[in-house]
């Protein structure tokens, strides 16, 4: 990971913790560095250095309107701004790990195919609270590469039950 990211996140955690929003600006820049990834489109305009950086700013504007915390959208536009958004990842990453530290729990990312329903969702958190015996702080992301099922990454520990990797398995035995 960049020193660059480190130093993002490390701003980012000390403003977010600052004015209490901590939790909050963590989840949006999460659902968002999830949307930008899944959506080559938007990924393409936040990154395209021929747009005037006005205009991939007003797309910023646009996503997040006012439905994100200052916070989020002041760091979403300052790393698209300076042709950043490659970090955007690392940069989240590192602010959700140190979020979790500073909170004592284990950070966990569901993807799944759709989106899961509440009470899935909460029997497969606690499901993955017993297997690894501490609180999780979870992230959600729908991936619709997956086709059915879901990956479950829970700290360095990967849980793949996704049908695009048993389809894999079975292309492999051929």
């Amino acid at each position: 990971m960049s020193a660059r990211a480190e130093a993002y996140a490390k701003a980012l955690f000390e403003v977010a913790e600052a004015e209490g929003r901590l939790a909050t600006v963590e989840a949006e820049l999460h659902r968002v560095a999830a949307a930008i990834e899944s959506d080559s489109s938007l990924r393409g305009v936040l990154t395209d250095a021929g747009l005037p950086v006005e205009r991939r700013l007003k797309v910023v504007e646009k996503l997040l309107g006012d439905r994100a915390h200052n916070v989020t959208i002041q760091l979403l536009s300052l790393v698209v701004g300076t042709g950043r958004l490659r970090d955007l990842p690392g940069i989240v990453e590192r602010l959700v790990r140190r979020a979790s530290d500073e909170a004592g729990l284990v950070v966990a990312e569901i993807r799944s195919a759709v989106p899961l329903k509440p009470a899935q969702q909460k029997a497969l958190v606690a499901a993955l609270e017993r297997r690894a015996g501490r609180s999780l702080n979870v992230k959600t992301v729908v991936d619709p590469s997956l086709i059915g099922g879901v990956v479950a990454t829970v700290g360095d520990e990967v849980i793949d039950d996704s049908v695009r990797t048993r389809l894999d398995q079975v292309k492999s035995l051929i």
